[in-house]
């Protein structure tokens, strides 16, 4: 059955290879968001300190609470993983390792990334377009805001990709695993509203995107692009990660 739009893993081979995959250590606190029936959990509790599991469906109560009965490291948070406070969680996390709901993958990992600083790795099941996009570079067609946003605070890459028939039920999508390694802080609230400003009207030049989002004027964006050695008219697109940065900074956004 289909809990709320998940795909649960029924390999068991693949689990115990995401869990490897993960190097946990056994200091970490880990958190995976969207439970399930715990086949994932089973795997990572005995690698790590603590394990916090995130899970919106309380008809999968009865599996995770014998999953909690028998890992006394183990808490559940019952609630929606875009609406539960994560910086109240202690300990706090350390690393997320998860097959992420498809729904919410993308907010889900920029949340954790923006509102868990001491979180260093991820290792994290996604939709292989979701991958794909996270990893993007500049000037290719999935390159977007959240492509810059995960690319400012980690390095990304791609583990292995995972093929639909090992999920129950099967989706209409194959999937990938990826890492996300910490390089630095997320982008602070003002420079992240201008990234996704700028991909707003994606065939529009960024100058004029930010404008009709509401931000710097035109000539002022035209300005800070030229300061930087850059095509006045360039779309967001083109921008890598660092010059939006550097635009951001000429334009007086922290």
């Amino acid at each position: 059955m289909v809990r709320l739009g998940q795909n649960f893993l029924a390999d068991a081979n693949l689990l115990e290879a995401i869990a490897r995959d993960a190097d946990l250590d056994p200091r970490d606190v880990a958190l995976e968001v969207g439970g399930g029936e715990g086949a994932l959990s089973d795997r990572i509790a005995p690698r790590v300190a603590h394990l916090h599991v995130i899970e919106l469906d309380r008809r999968l109560a009865g599996d995770l609470e014998a999953m909690s009965a028998r890992h006394s490291n183990l808490s559940i948070v019952w609630g929606d993983a875009m609406r539960v406070d994560l910086r109240a969680l202690r300990p706090s996390p350390t690393a997320v390792v998860s097959n992420l709901p498809y729904s919410i993958a993308t907010p889900v990992l920029l949340r954790t990334v923006a509102e868990l600083p001491e979180v260093g790795t991820w290792t994290v099941m996604v939709q292989r377009e979701i991958a794909d996009r996270l990893r993007a570079r500049p000037g290719s067609r999935t390159y977007g805001a959240p492509s810059v946003l995960v690319q400012l605070a980690c390095d990304v890459e791609l583990l292995r990709t995972v093929d639909r028939a090992v999920f129950r039920p099967r989706p209409r999508v194959d999937s990938a695993l990826l890492r996300l390694t910490r390089r630095g802080p997320a982008a602070p609230p003002d420079l992240a509203r201008l990234v996704r400003d700028a991909f707003a009207h994606r065939r529009k030049p960024m100058a004029g995107s930010l404008e009709l989002a509401g931000g710097p004027s035109r000539e002022a964006v035209r300005t800070a692009l030229g300061d930087i050695g850059l095509d006045q008219r360039a779309r967001a697109e083109a921008l890598a990660p660092a010059d939006f940065v550097r635009v951001a900074e000429r334009l007086g956004v922290r």
